[in-house]
């Protein structure tokens, strides 16, 4: 959940970048850092821990200039700590930059540019962007070039600003995907640049945010865009309510669309901080288990209510599958009331959002009473399922405030399955190559994620043709068999319209009764293992002259013939793709509940925290 403030002008950028990364704390981070040009000198503080440490250092070591960058970090490559903090500098001294996302191919940048000679002060990832461009800065291009022909050699998706001493009169700033929004504030003789619009708020109302693919150059009285290619982009300046709720809605119609398409931001966030990709180990801190408490657990539960319960039936998948433990998921209402057979070797997870969900606090209550080991998966830090847990696993997603959930229900996936490959290598049930594999698959996370959101305008096209209907089914199989139950409950939650989900192969066993040309159906095929089968289930509707919506992985030809509308995702791991289908679904909803004119961030009859029987 890294934070971004940068700054350029006529007064001190010290203290207006420190209070913009205040107003970004709710993200939630592990170290900070400042860097401003001060009399032709990059100089830098940073500091581990909260914010107030790094306020601190600059009382005791004073720095000021008149341009600036700052930023919080969750850690993903390298340890938390002063040295992994940003901003980094570049080996030389000229260039120092602060960075959202993962570098996916970092390892071979970092062998090409030590074979040349450069020597990395740091454990990040970000380290090899600043010395890209700081080598190629020293050729004789201007920074901004620069920054362009290093950002070209990266890949994943980013958010980036970069600062010189040698040309101090602007900051360059860049987006590469999803993972990192960027914001420009236009203002008199000063500009502002942000990850997001609550931290410049208090300076200016005219905003502009980079695309992706888009590279700013910002000077004080100016901002040009261009595409990473070099093409000039138009800049549109948006006027942002000072109602600090409209501010945070920023250019988005309704907070479940911004949640929506936070998530590829969202989903790097959930991987700071716990996987290593150096050695390939995930590191869950809080979870306060051992080796002995790991393998003595004989079984789990996953207890869950809504849309956090249809996230531990694709948790049952993932840890089946890596750990080789046997899981049963329970609806939390239900699972006290049925004397479940829990014990001293049975670990019971809880999802939750608010953490302060009655029914999943009671099944916590029940299981600890049982003497199993309670672990719980939370968004919201402090809240009642964290403290009531032997261990737990934060969702790092930051505040949710559209009632349907969208990216606390993606971020538990991607911590299930962190958790699974914990386990597994706790218990010993992982080879070296197995583990290498299954954390080399999450690198890609966020880059897919982005491309999928990316899709949107054909989603709200597929969405115009569906606003009127009165009933939908949803099918799946296997891993993607509870996203069919997502996006049931989704479409349900804030369009009103009756859907049901349900297994594939259960369709002949009653619901085929219903297909005909009224009765759409909605089904979720991606290139894996269930492929064929589900093949088999979208013929049986066909025939029956049922209106065909696919969920299908890109160049499918098979599901472009058979579908009269195709939502497309591209090629993933099969243990990941319940991430990727479930985003067209929360965009169809959306959309079908915009169309009609409802209430999306606050549908009739529902609350955000169930805090009642």
């Amino acid at each position: 959940m890294c934070g971004i403030v940068g700054y350029i002008g006529e007064k001190n950028a010290t203290p207006i970048i420190l209070e913009g990364l205040r107003k970004l704390e709710y993200r939630g981070y592990d170290s900070a850092g400042i860097a401003v040009i001060e009399d032709g000198k990059i100089e830098i503080r940073r500091d581990v821990g909260k914010l107030i440490n790094l306020e601190v250092l600059v009382k005791e070591r004073p720095l000021s200039g008149k341009i600036g960058i700052g930023h919080t970090r969750w850690a993903t490559h390298g340890a938390p700590s002063a040295r992994n903090a940003h901003p980094l500098i570049g080996e030389k001294g000229k260039v120092v930059i602060v960075h959202n996302g993962i570098v996916e191919n970092y390892l071979e940048l970092k062998e090409e540019l030590e074979s040349e000679g450069a020597h990395f002060n740091s454990d990040t990832d970000t380290e090899t962007i600043v010395y890209l461009i700081e080598r190629n800065f020293v050729k004789g291009v201007t920074l901004e070039e620069a920054v362009r022909l290093s950002l070209q050699r990266i890949r994943g998706a980013h958010g980036i600003v970069v600062i010189s001493n040698q040309e101090p009169d602007k900051i360059i700033a860049a987006r590469i995907g999803n993972a990192g929004g960027v914001v420009i504030g236009h203002g008199d003789g000063e500009m502002f640049v942000a990850s997001d619009i609550p931290a410049i708020l208090e300076y200016t109302r005219k905003m502009s945010f980079l695309e992706s693919h888009q590279m700013a150059v910002v000077t004080r009285n100016h901002v040009e865009i261009k595409t990473l290619n070099g093409e000039h982009v138009d800049v549109k300046i948006d006027n942002i309510a000072w109602d600090p709720v409209a501010a945070v809605k920023g250019k988005y119609r309704h907070f479940m669309q911004k949640e929506i398409h936070e998530q590829a931001r969202s989903l790097t966030d959930t991987l700071t901080g716990r996987v290593d990709f150096d050695n390939n180990r995930i590191e869950l801190i809080n979870l306060n288990m051992d080796e002995k408490k790991a393998k003595a657990i004989q079984k789990i539960i996953i207890t869950a209510c809504g849309t956090a319960y249809n996230a531990g039936m694709v948790g049952k998948t993932m840890i089946e599958t890596i750990a080789k433990i046997p899981v049963e998921v329970d609806v939390a209402s239900e699972f006290r009331y049925r004397d479940p057979l829990v014990d001293e070797s049975t670990c019971v997870i809880v999802i939750s959002q608010s953490g302060e969900t009655a029914d999943t606090l009671a099944a916590m209550e029940e299981a600890h009473k049982k003497g199993a080991i309670v672990l719980s998966i939370v968004n919201a830090i402090g809240s009642q399922a964290i403290r009531a847990a032997d261990g737990y696993i934060s969702m790092q997603v930051g505040p949710e405030i559209g009632v349907a959930s969208t990216k606390a229900f993606t971020a538990p996936l991607v911590d299930l399955y962190m958790l699974a490959i914990y386990l597994a290598d706790l218990r010993g049930t992982l080879t070296e190559e197995e583990r290498s594999h299954y954390i080399y698959d999450l690198r890609v996370i966020p880059d897919i994620a982005g491309k999928c959101l990316k899709r949107e305008d054909a989603v709200e096209e597929v969405a115009k043709i569906l606003k009127d209907v009165h009933n939908i089914l949803y099918l799946g199989r296997g891993i993607n068999m509870p996203i069919a139950y997502e996006g049931a409950l989704k479409l349900k939650e804030i369009s009103y319209i009756h859907a049901e989900a349900y297994p594939a192969g259960e369709m002949k066993h009653g619901p085929i009764a219903l297909i005909d040309k009224d009765m759409p159906v909605l089904a979720i095929i991606p290139k894996d293992q269930w492929y064929d089968k589900m093949l088999s289930q979208v013929e049986q509707v066909k025939a029956r002259g049922g209106t065909l919506i696919l969920v299908a992985t890109d160049g499918d030809a098979r599901a472009k013939e058979l579908g009269d509308y195709v939502l497309w995702i591209p090629e993933s791991p099969w243990l990941l793709t319940p991430v990727f289908t479930t985003i067209p679904l929360q965009m169809l909803a959306y959309h079908i509940a915009a169309i009609r004119g409802l209430d999306v961030d606050q549908p009739r009859n529902l609350a955000k925290s169930v805090t009642v029987e």
